[in-house]
């Protein structure tokens, strides 16, 4: 029987519980990370919880959890589990909202074995769609990875009835920024380009990972605001997330990407990903 982290212990999934008057239910007011476990060790989990810290204190979630206490919270889950390779996900609610404005926080661990995407996804690319929903770079939640996940699970699901593996968002103002669970690369000469945080788009951990590797292998980078024709116009497309590391599109719409297949720098890269995670 699966097993769950609640609030300092450890319960079998199907009788833990959290109130109905908990705000991240209620309202979406709460945060979560999904992180993927390798032998046993969590990828970047100290840049994890460095971002859900961050985002709680900007958006003012309660957090009454420290970075020590949430990683013996994961650790205890895998345990319990009996988990090595795990995509595991860590949700911070703000808690039932009391009269005075206060709020008690719940911490929730959950794991599961890890289940890549398909390998064919890989070999051939992937076709994504652009959805006609919008990030408005004044709301707030923008650029974090909250609770409040219902449009971006919509657009997914719309992209699937499609036939398409992710949707694309673009900002207010017809900017590029990211996927609904991905961040998105194009590459156009030799340039590796992705749009900067500011867009918004969520500081993504594989993000970080792919623009570390770029830097060590001398790969040039631009985090600069892209729109519809760098898209349409670059050479090779990939996503990225910690579950699907770098994934390559090969046609956007019903525009083929480049040769339509995996260019060579999207595959230099993904070989060198996997070694980082190798490297655990």
């Amino acid at each position: 029987m699966e097993k769950v982290f609640l609030n300092g212990q450890i319960e079998d999934a199907a009788k833990a519980a959290i109130p109905v008057t908990d705000s991240s239910y209620l309202y979406g007011i709460g945060l979560f990370e999904t992180m993927r476990a390798v032998g046993g060790r969590v990828f970047r989990l100290a840049d994890h919880l460095e971002r859900l810290h961050n985002s709680a204190a900007l958006l003012a979630i309660a957090n009454s959890f420290t970075s020590e206490q949430m990683t013996a919270a994961i650790e205890q889950t895998l345990a319990a589990n009996k988990l090595c390779e795990a995509r595991l996900r860590l949700e911070l609610s703000n808690g039932p909202i009391q009269p005075d404005g206060t709020a008690k926080t719940h911490l929730l661990v959950t794991a599961a074995p890890f289940a890549p995407y398909p390998a064919e996804y890989y070999a051939k690319g992937i076709r994504v769609i652009l959805t006609d929903f919008r990030q408005n770079p004044k709301d707030p939640y923008c650029g974090h990875k909250t609770t409040c996940y219902g449009p971006r699970l919509t657009a997914l699901k719309n992209a699937h009835e499609k036939l398409a593996a992710e949707a694309l968002w673009f900002t207010t103002e017809n900017a590029l920024a990211e996927g609904c669970v991905s961040n998105v690369f194009l590459v156009k000469e030799g340039m590796l380009y992705t749009p900067p945080v500011e867009t918004p788009v969520l500081p993504g951990i594989a993000r970080r990972t792919v623009l570390e590797i770029a830097q060590a292998q001398n790969i040039p980078c631009r985090q600069q605001p892209l729109h519809i024709g760098d898209l349409l116009g670059a050479e090779e497309v990939f996503l990225t997330n910690v579950i699907m590391e770098i994934l390559p599109v090969t046609a956007v719409e019903a525009r083929t990407i480049g040769t339509g297949k995996p260019g060579p720098l999207t595959r230099k890269l993904s070989a060198a990903y996997k070694d980082t995670l190798g490297t655990l």
